[in-house]
């Protein structure tokens, strides 16, 4: 397949969704073809990303103005957890988050805990996160990588040192993120097979939803000492893997998506398994929100990243594989997307909805080996609310 266009400028309805699609379609391995232009259209890109930027809309000009006070230390947005922002627009630090910030880096620096052992630690000694939830190893993580804690100031490309009272001194950052960086995988990243039920599995014993793990393990055979290795991949709970919270359970792929087979094979199941699931309408339509807000949020990333590459702050090099990665994203949240809106519209007529559910039951439960694992996976989204699993239970909730 070729895309042809009379210019680059054809890709799209706006400089943004142009750069979108032609990222799109590079990911999928599509080349595009600009009549005035060439093979490489990515030449032409930028010129015309600097050229658009020029003119001087009002949102640029609008950024210009955030830009502005980003240079002069001036907050925007919601301050990071251990600061609030001060009379004069500048980040104050917040005493009591202030100290768990530099009980984390301590943690994590001094004592030698993993970043899942400090959420771990920080939950059970009932310290919590500015909206009051439980930490994870992502905010764990998230305040261990961010700079303004060393007092520097970033926003919209612009990095102002000495901007507010640092909590962590630069010494001490720089160490932290040398162990972060050692500890981070090096390697092209791997192409795994897709766990068939994310998303939809949740542990019966918190409730919060089960993740997909792969492990490989290695070991040598005493007897002739040859090495042996194999692949094991299973469900377990979040919980336990990003909180420490919960227990190990665990849960092998193949058994697991076997009994919920089995399960789609009983026409009723048992009473509960049929759960009614007030506002479903409303979840799907709250659902299409959540996805549309991140869809723009990675075109403004897009656009950030375009932006930079004018300016000189970021190598085109650098714009090629960012803008892959963001637009293979953002084809997954237009998946969602049509998929979620399709739901959204089955909503309309309750008869037809259970009509249809029941029908794509039967044909996953007579016909499991005909779909592929994204068309199993589609079906399974469609008729089910979730899946709860325990150690000797596996529960199927239909959606009402």
């Amino acid at each position: 397949m070729v895309v042809i266009v009379p210019t680059v400028a054809g890709l799209g309805d706006g400089m943004t969704e142009v750069a979108r699609r032609f990222f799109q379609l590079s990911s999928l391995g599509v080349p595009v073809i600009s009549i005035d232009g060439g093979d490489d259209v990515s030449e032409h890109l930028v010129p015309i990303w600097a050229q658009h930027r020029a003119n001087g809309s009002l949102s640029d000009k609008v950024k210009a103005a955030m830009k502005r006070m980003a240079v002069k230390g001036e907050a925007l947005g919601r301050p990071p957890y251990g600061y609030k922002v001060g009379p004069k627009k500048r980040l104050v630090v917040v005493p009591d988050e202030g100290a768990i910030v530099r009980y984390i880096f301590r943690l994590y620096l001094k004592d030698g805990l993993g970043i899942r052992r400090i959420a771990r630690k920080l939950n059970e000694e009932q310290l919590r996160t500015r909206k009051n939830g439980l930490w994870s190893m992502v905010t764990v993580r998230d305040i261990l990588r961010n700079r303004a804690y060393v007092g520097t100031y970033s926003r919209f490309g612009v990095r102002v040192p000495a901007s507010h009272a640092p909590l962590i001194s630069q010494e001490d950052f720089q160490l932290v993120q040398q162990r972060l960086d050692q500890r981070r995988p090096v390697g092209a990243g791997r192409q795994m097979s897709p766990f068939l039920l994310s998303g939809l599995v949740h542990c019966s014993y918190c409730g919060n939803k089960m993740v997909g793990v792969t492990r490989k393990q290695k070991w040598k055979r005493k007897s002739d000492d040859t090495l042996h290795q194999a692949l094991y991949r299973y469900y377990q709970c979040g919980s336990r893997t990003s909180r420490s919270l919960c227990d190990y359970h665990t849960h092998r792929t193949d058994l697991l998506e076997s009994q919920v087979r089995a399960a789609l094979g009983n026409k009723r199941g048992t009473p509960s398994s049929r759960r009614s699931q007030n506002g479903s309408a409303a979840d799907y339509v709250e659902e299409l929100r959540r996805l549309r807000a991140k869809s723009r949020r990675l075109d403004r990333r897009l656009e950030q990243c375009l932006d930079a590459v004018v300016s000189g702050a970021m190598p085109r090099e650098r714009l090629q594989a960012t803008g892959l990665t963001l637009a293979t994203e953002q084809l997954q949240v237009e998946e969602s997307l049509a998929h979620t809106a399709r739901l959204v519209e089955q909503q309309t007529n309750e008869g037809q909805r259970h009509r249809r559910q029941e029908a794509v039951r039967l044909r996953l439960a007579e016909g499991w080996e005909d779909y592929s694992v994204k068309e199993r996976q589609e079906m399974l989204r469609e008729i089910l609310a979730r899946i709860v699993v325990g150690d000797d239970i596996v529960e199927l909730v239909y959606r009402s």
